[in-house]
């Protein structure tokens, strides 16, 4: 079977039983490769175990149902493979970086682990030529709100930190997320558009206040974020990206962004 057909099959089926019981053996089974087989793909590929992915995308889709609805944290807990709670709550709050509780009192963004798609065609891509992030939900968002602003963020020298350790980097992204969260205001949207790039659609017009909100993050660069009794700096390079008036393709919007963001980091 072709890679790419193999890997997209197990994706698609990792989606669709995120909730059950799910092995790995199973889904190699499905796919109809040997577990090694898949394992290496999948690594090779994404750089991330196929457990990984599944538990990063349970922990996403469990922090959209803590926003998004007012189902108990046991219920969503019981419905992502966790047979209580307390053990839900330690997962929750090793990727988070807090509780549930405290996560659907105060956060909004929950994206922080998209699920991936094989690329086929070279449209957008976001991290390498292989994979894409499901971004439909930003290019309708942002085709209602033509002619405002967006403001792209980007973390600086997240490979040193990932050098650390890989769950240092993941880290340093949920930190990254929080302290633009925190900057945005009520009806702006976040979204992750690549390993650590991402977008506040902030649906301004006006630069000035654009502005202010990307202060709020940038004010913020050079303070650490603790990983295992480290003190890691963090600093985020941003700009701002103007809209235009007509419908945006796939195929415009991400060159501009990171067209921006180069020239914030002087490589423009």
């Amino acid at each position: 079977m072709n890679h790419l057909l193999l890997l997209n099959d197990a994706l698609e089926y990792i989606e669709e039983h995120l909730g059950d019981e799910l092995s790995q053996e199973e889904i190699a089974l499905e796919c109809c490769c040997s577990l090694s087989g898949l394992q290496k793909l999948f690594r090779y590929t994404f750089h991330i175990s196929v457990g990984d992915y599944i538990g990063r995308r349970r922990m996403t889709c469990s922090a959209r149902e803590l926003v998004e609805t007012d189902r108990t944290v046991l219920d969503i807990a019981l419905d992502y493979g966790y047979h209580s709670a307390e053990v839900f709550t330690r997962a929750f709050s090793r990727t988070w970086g807090e509780p549930p509780a405290v996560f659907r009192r105060n956060r909004r963004f929950t994206g922080l682990f998209p699920k991936l798609e094989i690329n086929y065609d070279g449209g957008i891509t976001m991290t390498d030529s292989r994979r894409k992030y499901d971004i439909t939900e930003l290019y309708d968002y942002l085709n209602s709100r033509r002619g405002t602003i967006i403001l792209a963020f980007d973390i600086r020298g997240l490979i040193p930190i990932n050098n650390i350790s890989s769950k240092a980097g993941d880290k340093a992204i949920v930190e990254s997320l929080r302290r633009i969260d925190e900057a945005a205001e009520e009806d702006m949207l976040l979204f992750r558009i690549g390993g650590d790039e991402f977008a506040l659609a902030t649906g301004l017009t006006d630069d000035a206040q654009a502005d202010a909100v990307c202060k709020r993050v940038t004010d913020r660069n050079g303070e650490p974020f603790e990983y295992e009794g480290q003190q890691i700096p963090l600093s985020l390079f941003a700009a701002r990206v103007r809209l235009g008036e007509r419908s945006i393709r796939y195929n415009e919007l991400f060159p501009e962004i990171n067209d921006a963001l180069d020239r914030a980091k002087g490589i423009l």
